[in-house]
């Protein structure tokens, strides 16, 4: 198959693992006890001392722990037990990965939708395109997306992170830029910061993160791979990304930006002393920026991505979903779980006390809104930039190689700032590495050529 998903993936219809549907399923759309408390008790691994179903549950969401608890203290007939794992590209994959080769995988995985067609090439997840039908029309349309790369059901989205700019408010306005709304606006922006502060740079291009690049190419709108004829188009090469890859190896080659690592000691202090001026973040940066600068309060603002050609698009960096796992006895609990970390209107409110909720569940984010407090930063609301963010994102599909292609393409950009490579030939070694490991794994590939 085209994904590399085993025939017998997820179990087949004479599967008793498999004959459970969604009018089997405890239905709701948010309040926690309609969810647990209509359907008695359920089937499956089951805690003497309680009563309750026991379902396992691999994270490294944060937060986690307080959903469960919250989860588990609302009623008794479902008990969720939490292992913090390392977070995916850190270890967490290679973790679940190998639990479901030796068959002892969690009820739930934590499958961000960057890694989920490579968590499907194990076999290892349970379909659920029939069980969470009601909710699609819940969810914002590119989260929904990713949790479908084969048009089915393989996880329940929990949150979604479109990108944005984040901008030092005081030293813009004390040096009379502008914020820019388009690239070209952008690049003049950046300059003016040259001129206002020699040393300071409007912001860096970190080119050890493949996840931060592959954002900045989904707004141009020329996805990576798609799915046709039963075949794998990659196109990491084409004119969209080109775009984007020329643009930054001009700020990069001009001084114009920065181009290391994020989130280093140095890097945060940067932005703290006024050597940054802003950051090319996602949802996350927001919990982010209040944690490392807490001294920073009221200089923070933020705005949209700026635009190619004024149109209005937007990258994504980042988002959780959950899977069921394909071997897992208690489904229907799991699944009831699932249901409540995405839709029920507690876990936004309780994920406002230790995060900034980013909700894929657009219910969830109106809750998350009312939930948050924003006084951190000045200029327009965070929410207001954040929720038009997420109606602007093309269209998308991840690759069942998209983690390895990170890899290779901070492999491929490390040379760049001493001018051993250029970004755009860059961008041709990683097709062709792409392609290459597709091929390599037996995965049909057409239309990689450069457009």
């Amino acid at each position: 198959m085209v994904l590399g998903i085993p025939p017998d993936a997820g179990g087949g219809e004479d599967d008793p693992r498999t004959r459970w549907s969604r009018r089997s399923l405890l239905r709701t759309s948010t309040g926690l006890g309609a969810a647990l408390l209509t359907g008695g008790t359920l089937s499956g691994c089951v805690d003497a001392s309680s009563g309750a179903t026991r379902v396992r549950l691999w994270s490294w969401l944060t937060g986690m722990d307080q959903y469960v608890d919250a989860f588990n203290s609302a009623q008794g007939d479902v008990h969720v037990e939490l292992s913090v794992i390392a977070a995916g590209v850190a270890g967490g994959y290679a973790q679940q990965t190998n639990a479901i080769r030796a068959h002892n995988a969690p009820d739930i995985l934590h499958v961000e939708y960057q890694a989920l067609p490579q968590i499907l090439t194990t076999g290892g997840l349970r379909e659920l395109t029939d069980d969470i039908e009601d909710l699609a029309d819940g969810f914002l349309p590119a989260a929904w997306q990713s949790v479908r790369p084969d048009g089915r059901t393989w996880a329940v989205p929990m949150d979604f992170c479109p990108m944005a700019f984040f901008y030092r408010k005081d030293l813009f306005d004390d040096a009379g830029i502008r914020v820019p709304r388009t690239w070209e606006e952008f690049r003049q922006a950046a300059s003016a910061v040259r001129r206002a502060e020699p040393a300071a740079r409007i912001t860096t291009f970190p080119l050890n993160d493949g996840a931060f690049l592959a954002g900045m190419a989904w707004q141009a709108g020329d996805p990576w791979w798609r799915i046709a004829d039963g075949s794998w188009e990659v196109g990491i090469d084409r004119r969209g990304t080109l775009r984007t890859a020329d643009y930054w190896q001009d700020m990069i080659g001009s001084g114009r930006v920065g181009s290391g690592s994020t989130g280093t000691q140095s890097w945060t202090a940067a932005m703290h002393k006024g050597g940054l001026w802003g950051l090319l973040g996602a949802t996350w940066s927001v919990g982010m920026l209040k944690k490392s600068l807490p001294e920073d309060t009221g200089r923070w603002a933020v705005a949209p991505m700026p635009t190619w050609d004024d149109e209005p698009a937007n990258g994504v960096h980042g988002g959780s979903a959950f899977g069921i796992s394909a071997e897992s006895d208690v489904p229907e609990a799991a699944l009831t779980f699932l249901r409540w970390l995405s839709t029920d209107p507690a876990v936004p409110r309780i994920g406002a006390k230790v995060t900034f909720p980013s909700p894929a569940y657009r219910a969830g984010r109106r809750v998350a809104r009312e939930a948050y407090d924003d006084s951190y930063f000045i200029g327009d609301p965070v929410y207001d930039v954040l929720d038009e963010a997420a109606t602007r994102v093309p269209e998308w599909t991840w690759g069942p190689n998209a983690l390895s292609v990170f890899s290779a393409a901070a492999d491929a950009l490390g040379p760049v700032p001493t001018g051993a490579t250029t970004m755009p030939r860059a961008m041709h070694r990683i097709q062709s590495s792409a392609v290459a490991t597709m091929r390599a794994r037996g995965l049909a590939v057409t239309n990689e050529a450069r457009t």
